[in-house]
Formats: structure tokens, sequence, C-alpha cells
């Protein structure tokens, strides 16, 4: 929590200045009922208007002050906390872009939603309500007790005994509800995934009728949150009246011991009135600081769960010496030198001692049975994963000496599940190259056999794309994602199983229209069709992660067995001849 609170400081004068109103506030609200006191005492038990019309003047522009200082401060603390949540939450979105996948593995695309938002919020909230108790309710307190000790020091201790009784009420509370708070949020992230599969997969769900299964595992999340979220509140429920009861039994006796203390000349009447507010001044005070004592708790499990995603540093960086990338002019040769690749937590390598080299003007793709380490291989040239032994070579520069900027500037990735995002087509064609022209993204958009389909739609290329693409095809979202690559004109072109979504004609188009565009680049092309590949000037052959073969078709037909079952299993032997 208190690592976090370095981050207020771009707005330590608003905080300075919250402090320094509600400074002022609480003086003006613990002078009050001395005034009070002295209206009481020596205007009206003198009949002395003046002096009550003098006095009272000055309580209005006394508690007018402390009511601007109190405005100014709740102004303040909400502008400086909201500014902190927005720079936090800034701040956090830009660390966690630079994560590699494996620190998304790692925590959690669901948690990290909730710690960006939710515990972000919890935090804010607090630091709102910190600024404005941490000086008044102290303040009050000792204030309130040396006003009422000032007014009559044996009716104090009437208070005194009271304080200890609410320090202990809150520290059993506090200590009961703690651990709740840490239990709570990490509830919270699992109802969370359980909800975004459930939205995310709702077509496979209903599809197989899991519908009940899914509802099943809501509810269940949802009661575990509930009943976390119903045993703090009991006890937080619990807390106010158990004080107010407290507050209440020292008001009676108050006024029991303060009457018998008038009665026998000891104090006057106005300073009953005014001990009897600064007794509940003080235990206001006392309630406040209770209620920092159970929102802080919750706002430090948050501020821990925030901090460790600040804390953690992406396994992927750039280097310190960044002239390596810079040294020469980029060509697009990819070389894989002697590759080998284990997912962290694993016990198998993915792949295993991979070597070849796709030079520029050549289409080189990659076949083999699922779970082969087709697309693993393809990850590792953009550095979405770091290679476990040898290396990936970018002309010649290893990919960790260059800057992931620079690396992936010279690659136009298509991947396999297509993703596109909300706005129009143009600005999800045109999300490979902001600068790219009308002209460009329709000539992208032809190229990728989807401009007929798109001059179908109502508003054209300015048709909007509904979140996740859900308002077009399959087939259409491969299409434009391979015109956003194309767009891009990058010098390494990354298709990993493209092309799966088409059918064989369109496939055929794509591929013929995609040859003249690709001369001067390097393509990489990842599938499971053998009709996909045959025309490659190479064909690298994935076994269990290793290479089983690498040629043309028709050498690779004759030589290879792997090669020849997977293409004996797809064409028939008129089409193989």
């Amino acid at each position: 929590m208190i690592k976090l609170l370095s981050h207020l400081k771009p707005y330590r004068i608003a905080v300075t200045c919250v402090l320094v109103f509600v400074f002022l506030q609480t003086l003006s609200d613990l002078y009050l009922p001395t005034l009070l006191a002295d209206i009481v005492d020596k205007g009206v038990m003198y009949a002395d208007t003046h002096y009550i019309w003098r006095i009272g003047g000055f309580m209005l522009i006394v508690a007018l002050g402390g009511t601007l200082c109190s405005v100014g401060a709740s102004y303040l603390s909400a502008k400086a906390a909201g500014g902190f949540g927005r720079d936090l939450r800034s701040r956090l979105f830009a660390h966690v872009e630079k994560f590699s996948l494996n620190e998304f593995d790692k925590i959690g695309t669901a948690s990290l939603i909730t710690r960006t938002t939710n515990d972000i919020t919890q935090v804010q909230m607090v630091l709102t309500m910190m600024m404005r108790v941490l000086v008044m309710a102290p303040l009050m307190c000792f204030g309130g007790i040396i006003m009422a000790l000032s007014r009559d020091v044996k009716l104090s201790f009437v208070i005194i005994a009271i304080v200890p009784v609410i320090a202990l009420v809150i520290l059993f509370i506090s200590k009961r509800t703690i651990p709740l708070f840490g239990i709570q949020q990490k509830r919270l992230d699992r109802l969370n995934l359980v909800l975004r599969e459930h939205l995310t997969g709702i077509r496979v769900i209903r599809a197989f009728n899991r519908t009940q299964h899914e509802q099943s595992r809501y509810t269940t999340a949802n009661g575990e949150l509930t009943d976390t979220a119903m045993r703090v509140n009991r006890m937080m429920a619990a807390m106010m009246p158990v004080m107010m009861l407290i507050i209440n039994c020292a008001s009676i006796a108050i006024i029991w011991f303060g009457g018998i203390r008038i009665d026998h000349g000891g104090m006057e009447v106005g300073d009953l009135m005014a001990f009897i507010q600064y007794a509940w001044q003080i235990m206001f005070a006392l309630m406040f600081a209770s209620m920092m004592f159970v929102m802080v708790p919750r706002a430090s499990a948050s501020a821990a769960r925030i901090q460790e995603v600040l804390d953690m540093q992406p396994n992927i960086e750039d280097p310190a010496n960044r002239a390596a990338s810079s040294g020469q002019q980029a060509k697009g040769s990819v070389e894989f030198r002697d590759v080998s690749f284990r997912y962290p937590g694993a016990e198998m390598t993915a792949l295993t001692n991979i070597s070849f080299k796709a030079s520029p003007g050549e289409v080189t793709a990659i076949i083999g049975g699922t779970g082969s380490g087709k697309s693993t291989m393809l990850n590792l040239i953009p550095r979405f994963y770091d290679t476990s032994e040898g290396a990936v070579l970018i002309d010649g520069v290893d990919v960790r000496e260059m800057t992931q900027q620079a690396l992936r500037e010279t690659i136009g990735l298509v991947p396999q599940k297509a993703m596109l995002f909300t706005g129009s087509v143009t600005d999800n064609i045109r999300f490979g190259r902001e600068e790219a022209t009308d002209e460009e993204v329709r000539h992208a958009a032809a190229i990728a056999q989807a401009s007929e389909f798109i001059e179908r739609m109502p508003e054209g290329y300015q048709s909007v794309i509904s979140q996740g693409g859900t308002n077009v095809s399959g087939g259409q979202k491969q299409r434009l994602s391979i015109a956003r690559a194309l767009v891009r004109k990058p010098l390494i072109y990354l298709f990993d199983d493209s092309f799966s979504a088409l059918d064989f004609k369109t496939d055929a188009k794509l591929r013929a229209a995609l040859r003249p565009e690709t001369t001067e680049a390097t393509v990489i092309i990842v599938a499971q069709r053998v009709s996909t590949v045959m025309d490659a000037d190479r064909i690298i052959v994935l076994d269990d992660g290793q290479i089983a073969g690498m040629g043309t078709h028709r050498e690779l037909l004759d030589n290879n067995a792997v090669y020849r079952e997977i293409v004996m299993s797809q064409l028939s032997e008129e089409e193989i001849a």
C-alpha cells in the first residue's frame, strides 16, 4: 500500500491543501461547542441578548469557514484520488503491454482485468477517505479529550474509560475481517474467469448443451463470493450498533454524572452541553477510524495484488545495446539455428534442434500433425516466446539483440485465430498500418479476396465490425486478417494456418494473388492442407517437434514417409499423380 502511495507525488499540492483544510475544519468543529457553552452560561443564563447575538454570529462565521474547508477538502481529495486512480490504471496497462505470453499465462486475463478495475477502485476509495480521516480522526479524538478535560477533569474519566473499549471492538473486528478481504478478491477473480469463459464460449456451450453445467459453475463461484462478502458485511454491520451502544451508554453516563456535578455546583449547564458534544465528536472520530481499520485491510489486499503486477518483470525485454538491429539494411531473411523450446513448466520440449533458413522471395511452408509444434515455431519469430536453446535470426541478427518494436515492424502476422476489433472494416485493415491510404486498403482487401463481401455490406468499407467480429463469418474474418497483414507491406509474412476457413477455390485464388505481392518478402506458411503448401519453394515437415523432412512437394512425396502419409490422407491418387 505504501509503495503505491508514491504515485501521489504529482498531487502533493492538492493533498497538502486537503490536510490543511481538514485541519481547519476540525479546529472549527472543536471550537463550536465552547462557543455554545459561552452562549448558554453567559448569555442565556443572564438573559444577555446582545451577547447571544454577538457570539451566535461568530459561531455562524466559524461554522461557515468549517463548511468551506470541508467542501474544499472533499473536492481536492476526490480530484487527487481520481487522478491517482487514472494514472495507476494507465501505468498498470502500459506495464502489462510489455508482458510476454508467459506473464499472461501466469496471472490470467480475468485476474488482470480485476486488478486493473476493481482493485484500483478499492485503493482509490480508501485514499479519498484516508486523506480526510488521517488528520481529522486523531485531531478530533485527542483535541476533544483536551477540550473535555478543560471543561471538567472528573467527568472526562467517563470518556477515557470508553476509548479502550471501542479500541478493543475495532481490533477484534479488524482481526477477523483482514484475512477475508484477500479471499474475497481471489473469489472475485474466479467469478470473472467463469463469466468471461461463458460469454466468449457461448456458441460451444450451447452446441454441446452445457448451459446447465455452466450455470452450476457460475452459481458456485457466485455463491462463494457472496458467502465471503456476507461474512465481512455481517462483521461490519455488527460494528455500527455496538459502537452506537457504547456511545449512547457513555452519553447517559455523562448526563447522569454531569447532572450530579451541576447539582453540587461543580460545573455549568453550558459546560455539560459542550462536554456532551465533545464526547460525541470523540466517539465519531473513533467510528471513522474504525471504518478505516475495516477498509484499509481490503485496500491493502488490493494494493498487494496491483503491486504484484507492477513488480513482475517481463522475461522478454529489449537489449541494453540496441545498435545491433540498426547496423544494416533489412532484407527479411529468417534463420532457425539449432532451436529448441520448452514451455514454462512443461516436461517435454515442444521443439527440438530446428534448423532452416527462409530467404526473401521464397515461400516456406510448415506442415505436420496436430501438436507437432508448427504454431510454436511461428511464435518464436516475433519473439512472443524466447528460445530455450539455439537462436532465431533475422538478416543474421539474433532477434534477442533487436528491439521488439524494430523486430515486429518487419513482420506481418496473420494469427491462427482471426481477431478483429470494434470499428469499421477500414479501421480493422488499417490496424496493420495506420497511415495506409484508402486505395492501399482497397488493394489489400482485393488481394485477400475480401473486397467482394465488403462491397456487399450496407456501408461497404465503413461498415462496423462488432466486438470480436461476431457479425462476419470465420472465412471473412480470416480474409480481413490477411488484408491487415498485406497493407503493412512487411519484409516477413507469417501465415499461421490462415487459410483453414477458406474453401479450396478462394484458397487457390488468394495464394495466386499473393505471389506477385510477396516477391521480395519472406513468406512462411503454417497449414494443415497439402493443397495450400504443395506449391511452396520449401516444405518443412514437423513430427513431434522435430524436422522429419525438408524439400519440395515432389521431393518429399518421393522420399519422406511422414509427408507421404499426410498427402495420402488428403488427396486421391489422381490428384497426387
